[in-house]
């Protein structure tokens, strides 16, 4: 059973986000953005979409740890901060609560989208496209890593990985699609025979 944020059982459901309702949404808001890219040609899509991407694992990482774990002092703050993300951890494998509810996730990809329509046009669409693509990706890799056990391969990594997060140390291992940023930044978590 969930933890409960809020009084309101309307707003309550709100924050509740199913993987059958994640899955085909988000298949049709990123067609949408897709087609609105084009006519650009396509291998310059391809070049701005990877851009996207990318510019997405780096905001994943930098949301994450400077945003969800950000440490306020006032009631009001702590509050905030376990509805957005406390509550995750304390209830890590909660099948409704492992993505992002569309009433946070599609205002922000609006106004991400629109910020790249004013910056470039279609450029900063193809760019979006790219970002949300990135976002998608790992919402279902942040659900997987809570719902399943993979024994080999990359999930399997990124699980431990993400594991140690929730299990080890929540100050290390803030990346959950890829660990790049977590190297880059030193925050990926040492084995003990590594820690100084």
């Amino acid at each position: 059973m969930s933890l409960r944020l809020l009084e309101n059982p309307w707003l309550e459901r709100l924050t509740f986000m199913p993987l059958s309702v994640f899955l085909p949404f988000w298949a049709v808001f990123f067609s949408w953005v897709c087609f609105e890219s084009f006519p650009i040609p396509f291998l310059e899509f391809s070049y701005l979409f990877l851009a996207g991407f990318l510019l997405w694992t780096l905001f994943e990482y930098l949301a994450h740890r400077f945003i969800f774990h950000l440490e306020l002092s006032s009631q009001l703050g702590k509050y905030f901060v376990f509805v957005i993300h406390g509550n995750h951890h304390d209830q890590p494998t909660d099948k409704l609560r492992n993505m992002m509810p569309l009433v946070v996730s599609v205002p922000l990809a609006l106004a991400f989208w629109y910020v790249g329509e004013w910056w470039g046009g279609r450029v900063g669409t193809s760019v979006f496209c790219g970002f949300l693509a990135g976002y998608i990706t790992y919402d279902v890799i942040h659900y997987l890593c809570h719902q399943i056990r993979f024994k080999r391969g990359i999930m399997a990594r990124l699980r431990r990985h993400h594991n140690l997060h929730h299990f080890a140390s929540a100050e290390t291992n803030y990346a959950v699609s890829n660990t790049f940023w977590d190297y880059v930044f030193s925050t990926k978590m040492k084995r003990p025979s590594q820690r100084s």
